[in-house]
C-alpha cells in the first residue's frame, strides 16, 4: 500500500492540521482493525446514521462513549460458552473498540439494536453563535445579526434627511 506525505502541505495550510492528521491516520488503518463492518450514511442534509454488523452480542455487551468529537464504541462479550461444546466455531465472538471522529457540532441522538446491526443515529447542531451571518459594509462597528434589516434603517435614514 502507498503511503501519502502529507508534510508538504502542513506548511501551506492555516487551521486545517486536523484534517491531514484525520487523512493520514485513515491511511495507516490495517484491514483488521476495521471488524465488524460498519456502513455510514448521509440520511438528511444534517442526519447521519453509522449501522454496525454485532451479531451475536446483546444490547448490554456494547458499550457507546461520545467524547468531544470521538464516538468510541466498544464490544465485550460475556462469557456464556462454558457449557458449550462445539465440533464448528465460525461466529466471530471476540470483543472490538471502533473509534468514529466526527465533525465538530455533531451529537448521537439515539441508538438501538435491530437484527443483529447497531444503528446509531446522529444530527448535526451547530450553535447560532456558529452560524454564517451578513455583515453590512459602512460606518457602523456593530454585528447586525442574521439579515441586514439595520442597513435597511440607515439607508433610510439617509433617504429622509
Amino acid at each position: 500500500m502507498r503511503s501519502l506525505d502529507f508534510a508538504p502541505l502542513y506548511r501551506s495550510t492555516v487551521g486545517f492540521d486536523r484534517l491531514f492528521s484525520l487523512l493520514d491516520q485513515a491511511a495507516r488503518v490495517e484491514p483488521s482493525t476495521q471488524w465488524p463492518p460498519y456502513d455510514i450514511e448521509k440520511v438528511a442534509d444534517d442526519q447521519y446514521r453509522i449501522t454496525m454488523a454485532v451479531a451475536g452480542f446483546a444490547p448490554d455487551e456494547i458499550e457507546l462513549t461520545q467524547h468531544d468529537t470521538a464516538l468510541l464504541v466498544t464490544g465485550q462479550r460475556k462469557d456464556r460458552d462454558g457449557e458449550r461444546a462445539y465440533l464448528h466455531r465460525g461466529i466471530a465472538s471476540r470483543g472490538f473498540r471502533q473509534t468514529f471522529n466526527l465533525a465538530d457540532h455533531v451529537k448521537v441522538t439515539g441508538a438501538s439494536m435491530e437484527n443483529g446491526l447497531l444503528i446509531v443515529e446522529l444530527k448535526r447542531e451547530v450553535p447560532e453563535a456558529f452560524k454564517p451571518r451578513r455583515i453590512a459594509i459602512g460606518g457602523r462597528q456593530a454585528a447586525l445579526g442574521q439579515d441586514n434589516a439595520a442597513a435597511a434603517q440607515v439607508v433610510d435614514h439617509a433617504r429622509a434627511a
